[in-house]
């Protein structure tokens, strides 16, 4: 967001005069940039967190005073601060906020001390310690909740409450029919703990109609108009929640392009009891189901992230898990039919990988035991990433992979799984690159943690690309779910939040 979207000519000259004398939790007095009348009817006193690289507001920062009184930034970066003993005075505020911090003081706290008078704001910069950059949230309620209070400029189509969304688990997005197609799997609605579990959608523009990833994403849900929320978009009679994965679209035998999932029921977690494929009905606006498979049918199936590729071999459905190790090819009867799904395997008597239709295929640990039994020799590994500065072992658990004009390469953006070292669990989020869909991947750069809390199922959103693809953009589930976390973070939890990733950086550091 820029000034002109919140302050008049005049407040320009104040600021840039002041531009020379800010640092690091520095503050910018905003008093003469508001009207003396809203001013003195004005109850709130406003902060600004933005990062000291790019002057964008950074939500997600946890503000709290020295009575343990927690705020937290908004998706511009704004806190509207009203507490009924502490206006007008001086307020210490210790600042956190994953990749980002304040210098330390002598002391060793990390924050800022501003006075809080109504009607004025103040403006603080935060020093980003990784290579993403957070930019807002995408679901939930209240997304610049905190603007709105301030009568600050937000996003004029972004909904406080959008279709009565508070949360949504696992996005997928594809194009689809002149628009971006969105879908979620649970969703959290606001009068009662058990939301939707029959899987919601939306959709919002491309890029090349106007939708641009730095200010937000619009979204259009599917609504039920009965009762005003998201829509069930696999509404089934049989207990369990419902979900879809590896979503694509692919011509039908009309050669029109349809939009292909794998669905499945689940009484628990572990424990699915139907699965097979569902398509989307345009007329009907809902998936429906299409073929039901057999239980003992694990790998030919739809799974995680789902993407086009045409080669001498032919035009390919992959599925990134997050390796793209399972393919098949792109028809929505060779979808239907498990019998056409190809894995990606180790082939022992001829010593080499191969894609194949009778094993499924061969995973990061299987291959690491493979190595590890002489089977496999390590210089033909595809799976064994290592972080690249400590050559120490990464072990991913869901991605996403696209291909990247801009570094010629293959890239994948995961999730980390093992605890062993790491300051969450399916919250460090990395980068790796290969020449070839199938690897070899080799060096992984972290590019975005989120200490004790979970950032699981990112996505890597390549039609969202800028500049040819240097600055790319994902997204990821945001809970403290499996983390073991027992404090949730305030409307962002259990949300999709979206980062962004000037992948010129990262060259420097594989190159």
């Amino acid at each position: 967001m820029t000034f002109d979207h919140f302050v008049s000519w005049r407040c320009h000259l104040i600021l840039f005069g002041a531009i020379g004398l800010l640092i690091y939790g520095d503050l910018v007095p905003w008093a003469a940039c508001v009207e003396q009348d809203d001013r003195d009817h004005q109850p709130y006193f406003g902060i600004r967190v933005v990062d000291h690289q790019t002057g964008r507001g950074v939500p997600m920062v946890r503000l709290r005073t020295t009575s343990n009184i927690d705020h937290w930034t908004d998706s511009n970066g704004w806190i509207a601060f009203h507490e009924p003993g502490l206006m007008g005075r001086e307020v210490y505020f210790a600042i956190e906020s994953p990749g980002y911090e304040m210098d330390a003081d002598g002391f060793g706290f990390r924050g800022v001390r501003l006075k809080t008078i109504r009607g004025q704001a103040a403006e603080v910069r935060i020093k980003r310690t990784q290579l993403a950059e957070r930019l807002y949230r995408v679901t939930g309620q209240g997304i610049y909740r905190d603007s709105e209070l301030l009568g600050q400029a937000a996003s004029p189509d972004i909904d406080q409450l959008n279709a009565g969304v508070m949360g949504q688990d696992s996005v997928q997005a594809v194009a689809h029919q002149g628009s971006l197609f969105w879908l979620w799997g649970d969703t959290n609605l606001p009068h009662y703990p058990l939301g939707i579990f029959h899987v919601t959608a939306a959709v919002s523009p491309l890029p090349e109609s106007g939708l641009d990833p730095d200010q937000g994403i619009p979204l259009r849900y599917f609504m039920d108009e009965s009762t005003g929320f998201a829509k069930k978009m696999l509404p089934v009679d049989d207990p369990g929640a419902v979900w879809l994965w590896g979503l694509i679209s692919v011509p039908d035998e009309n050669n029109a392009e349809t939009l292909v999932a794998h669905y499945s029921r689940h009484l628990s977690l572990g424990n699915m009891v139907e699965h097979g494929i569902a398509v989307w009905d345009d007329r009907a606006q809902r998936f429906i189901k299409k073929v039901t498979f057999d239980l003992e049918n694990k790998w030919r199936i739809p799974q995680g992230q789902a993407f086009r590729h045409r080669d001498a071999n032919g035009d390919f459905v992959y599925f990134a898990e997050p390796f793209a190790v399972t393919r098949v090819p792109a028809h929505v009867s060779d979808l239907l039919d498990p019998s056409k799904y190809q894995a990606y395997v180790w082939d022992a008597t001829t010593d080499q990988w191969l894609w194949q239709t009778d094993l499924p295929p061969t995973s990061q640990n299987e291959e690491t035991a493979l190595i590890a039994a002489g089977q496999i020799p390590s210089t033909e590994a595809r799976y064994q990433l290592k972080e690249i500065m400590t050559d120490k072992p990464v072990e991913m658990h869901r991605g996403s992979i696209n291909w990247n004009h801009f570094r010629q390469r293959w890239i994948m953006v995961a999730c980390q799984t093992d605890r062993t070292g790491a300051r969450s669990f399916l919250g460090e989020i990395w980068y790796a690159e290969a020449e070839s869909i199938t690897g070899p991947w080799h060096d992984a750069i972290k590019v975005a943690s989120h200490p004790n809390y979970s950032f699981y199922n990112p996505r890597h959103h390549a039609l969202l690309d800028k500049d040819d693809g240097q600055i790319i953009y994902f997204e990821g589930t945001y809970t403290r779910m499996f983390s073991g976390n027992p404090a949730p973070t305030p409307r962002y939890d259990y949300n999709q939040i979206m980062y962004r990733l000037d992948l010129s950086r990262v060259a420097t550091l594989i190159e």
